[in-house]
């Protein structure tokens, strides 16, 4: 169960036995992204095909969140994984655009369209 007293959350998912989903919500910035760096760490292994980061709660995405997504996916390049985000809404996508990461991560527009690419 998420702590109701942090800053950002996230709630880990299956929806295939190697794929793994991150929901994220809440806001990630310098006193929360470890919230997004933990699990990250604990599911970009040899062992998952995939791991999908669902932006989809974010309220805001600063400079450490991005720096957290932008580990996530180096990690993901080192290990074999795919490294894919989930962002539609203007809080998550505006960020990403504007530091050109748009153009590293694979993004989708919706945890639909996450789910199936893996079906």
């Amino acid at each position: 169960m998420p702590d109701p007293t942090a800053l950002a959350s996230v709630v880990v998912d299956r929806i295939a036995p190697d794929v793994v989903v991150l929901h994220v919500s809440g806001e990630l910035d310098t006193t929360s992204s470890g919230e997004l760096t933990t699990p990250l760490d604990s599911h970009v292994v040899e062992a998952n095909r995939a791991v999908v980061v669902d932006l989809g709660g974010v309220k805001f995405l600063g400079s450490a969140g991005l720096e957290a997504l932008v580990l996530g996916q180096q990690r993901a390049a080192r290990t074999g994984v795919e490294f894919v985000v989930v962002a539609s809404t203007r809080a998550a996508l505006r960020p990403i655009e504007a530091t050109g990461l748009d153009s590293v991560f694979t993004i989708l527009r919706s945890l639909d369209d996450a789910v199936e690419r893996y079906s």
